[in-house]
């Protein structure tokens, strides 16, 4: 194999490809890529990525071209973690593959179809889209002639997981035991973590000013907002619109950003990890905000929860999501004969290996793999009377 990582710049707590535990399935050595690279190919490859286009991040696709979807999301999730990693001196490879699975499992219609998909799921183990997106690597995706799903390696799928139940982890074998233990994942997969919240907080703020349910003036409520908005309009005064809001955006991630390098870097340096085993065996993530930092993330994170998450617009959105993701889910468990061809027979097959549950994990798969207008046309083709199907 011609190794594409640099191991001399990678620092010994990294992840390391020639240390990697290992795929499910046994493969060959890539001969041109890290195990990594190959990873991240197989994620950007799949069906499942290519369908995050259409799905919701906060505003239904319908609503509007520019606004995130969940894989523009997952591309700047991408980017930023990158930046960080390789600041840091860890696997840029394996974080930029972690970010780019990490939405795999969503639900049309963003958190509104997970809420409605768990409640409809609440007796039969719940639905949860970090496990999802696992499922769809491991088992879901359909590819390869040797096995089904991705066949990853085991720091990716270690990535994806970024929490999980006692319960839910007795059940995933090695992949579980860290949860059991209450270890740390990589670095990599903590840089991932972090860079998704950076990336939603800072991009959910971008749509909300474009779509209008909130002003400058009202993001001055926050203190990292004001505080860049001001530094701007002293830089260029006469700036307005897009742009304006585009400077502060962009500044707002840059010092963040700046901030988890800076305050993680002293954090690893005081640990001292010889290797990946001790950044897992540590009591808490080592890559984290600073006090401040922190402080003003959680303001913003609250200020959108309250201002953009829950407008009425929002909110009528996702009431209508939820209305239908519940109908959709209880239609096709009563008649699971209304899903297409594969889904009864992976009804079928699931009813008979989970009695009780298989239907309804057969079920929630399919709903969940939909696209946002795609649930909206399987609604209409089974309620509305003059639609067809």
């Amino acid at each position: 194999m011609i190794a594409m990582n640099n191991v001399e710049w990678l620092a010994p707590y990294a992840a390391h490809d020639e240390h990697s535990r290992g795929r499910q399935f046994h493969e060959s050595l890539p001969t041109f890529r890290s195990e990594f690279q190959r990873d991240r190919d197989r994620i950007v490859h799949s069906t499942a990525f290519r369908r995050l286009v259409y799905k919701t991040q906060v505003f239904v696709n319908q609503e509007g071209d520019l606004y995130r979807t969940r894989l523009t999301h997952s591309l700047e999730v991408a980017q930023i973690a990158r930046t960080i990693a390789r600041a840091l001196h860890i696997n840029e490879t394996l974080t930029e593959a972690i970010c780019l699975a990490h939405d795999l499992g969503h639900t049309p219609f963003g958190h509104a179809g997970q809420d409605a998909l768990n409640d409809c799921m609440r007796e039969y183990g719940g639905f949860e889209h970090n496990l999802q997106s696992l499922r769809i690597v491991d088992h879901l995706e359909e590819r390869y002639a040797e096995f089904n799903g991705l066949n990853l390696t085991f720091e990716t799928r270690e990535g994806i997981l970024k929490h999980c139940s006692q319960k839910n982890a007795r059940q995933l074998g090695e992949l579980g035991e860290r949860f059991l233990r209450r270890e740390q994942a990589s670095l990599e997969a903590q840089v991932a973590n972090l860079a998704d919240e950076i990336a939603y907080n800072n991009h959910d703020l971008d749509d909300g000013l474009r779509a209008g349910l909130i002003t400058l003036d009202d993001a001055q409520e926050t203190t990292a907002f004001r505080n860049q908005y001001t530094a701007v309009m002293q830089a260029h005064p006469t700036l307005s619109g897009r742009r304006l809001v585009h400077e502060i955006v962009r500044r707002l991630i840059n010092q963040v950003v700046t901030d988890v390098v800076e305050t993680s870097r002293h954090a690893i340096e005081k640990v001292a990890p010889v290797d990946i085993q001790a950044i897992r065996q540590h009591e808490r993530s080592l890559v984290t905000f600073s006090d401040e930092a922190s402080h003003q993330h959680l303001e913003l994170k609250r200020f959108l929860r309250e201002r953009v998450y829950r407008h009425f617009r929002v909110l009528r959105m996702t009431n209508k999501a939820q209305q239908v993701v519940k109908s959709l889910f209880t239609a096709f468990m009563q008649s699971p004969e209304l899903m297409p061809p594969e889904h009864q027979q992976a009804a079928i097959r699931l009813n008979h290996e989970l009695p009780e549950v298989g239907r309804a994990r057969a079920v929630a798969d399919y709903i969940a793999g939909m696209t946002d207008r795609y649930a909206v046309l399987e609604y209409e083709r089974i309620f509305d009377p003059a639609k067809r199907s």
